[in-house]
């Protein structure tokens, strides 16, 4: 089942001076295990909409269709805990998800509250920690101690913990090194491709939407300007330079080229098809 925003609209400090909408009758459709990006200038309203996804915010007005389970304006959820343990949020920020003394009990402290065992939490934690490449000896370790890639990597075992059908991350490689953010949007692929979680990632990275993502969700003043997969997508730079954000460099290499007058197709966006390209027309202007 995919999920679906039917005009909704989110109102910061609603009714007082300080009123701010962030989301305006946003309808929008994601479907269901794919990897989706959102993307979109900071403060357009790209972590409002996320945080939508498990009720950390509910609409000022419109409604919400998540799995199995309906948000509507104005009306109380029927089960918050079921909601967060079906779709699981990593912060942009991953202190906002840290508090426990040791990396053990943090990540383990999802699967104890929806019902596991003390024993079976922490074999959880002990295989989530593998999963996101970090040792074993930084179990007994205080999450508050870890450099912030560190600290990403535990908030997002924290979540895979509670198995959840949604993966919705917030900016996830922000503060890893490039291997690091590489090996962690593999991740995010294997959990969609083999163990078939819906996944929405928010982020400024065009690299990783190009190589990663399957459809794309452009986000612009609380509005959705454009939803595409990715292929379409970057068949135009327009909306990129509209929203002030660099194209990954295989379109900046081709476009520079088509500048320097060599006919390439719009549709070309990995390297292997552009340097075939190349070599096809400086060979037949021989």
């Amino acid at each position: 089942m995919s999920i679906e925003f039917k005009q909704v609209s989110h109102i910061y400090n609603a009714d007082t001076p300080f009123s701010y909408a962030a989301l305006k009758d946003v309808d929008l459709t994601i479907k269901q295990g794919k990897i989706t990006a959102i993307i979109g200038e900071t403060g357009s309203g790209k972590s409002t909409l996320v945080q939508h996804l498990n009720a950390l915010l509910t609409p000022t007005s419109g409604e919400i269709q998540i799995l199995d389970q309906k948000i509507i304006a104005s009306e109380k959820i029927k089960d918050v805990k079921v909601l967060r343990k079906q779709v699981g949020l990593v912060f942009q920020f991953p202190e906002y998800q840290l508090f426990e003394e040791s990396i053990l009990k943090d990540i383990a402290f999802g699967p104890q509250n929806f019902g596991v065992t003390q024993e079976e939490a922490e074999k959880i934690a002990k295989d989530m920690l593998d999963l996101v490449g970090l040792p074993q000896d930084y179990l007994e370790k205080s999450p508050f101690d870890l450099s912030g890639g560190q600290k990403r990597r535990v908030a997002i075992a924290g979540i895979l913990a509670m198995d959840p059908n949604v993966l919705v991350l917030d900016e996830p490689t922000a503060g890893l090194d490039p291997q690091g953010a590489k090996d962690m949007m593999s991740l995010f692929v294997k959990m969609n491709k083999e163990y078939h979680k819906t996944v929405l990632v928010v982020t400024h990275d065009m690299e990783h939407v190009l190589n990663y993502c399957d459809d794309v969700v452009v986000v612009k003043d609380g509005k959705i300007v454009q939803t595409c997969d990715v292929k379409e997508f970057f068949q135009s730079t327009k909306i990129l330079e509209e929203l002030n954000i660099q194209p990954p460099m295989v379109i900046k290499v081709r476009q520079m080229l088509q500048q320097k007058g060599f006919q390439l197709s719009d549709t070309i966006l990995d390297i292997e098809t552009l340097a075939k390209q190349i070599a096809e027309e400086v060979n037949s202007n021989e």
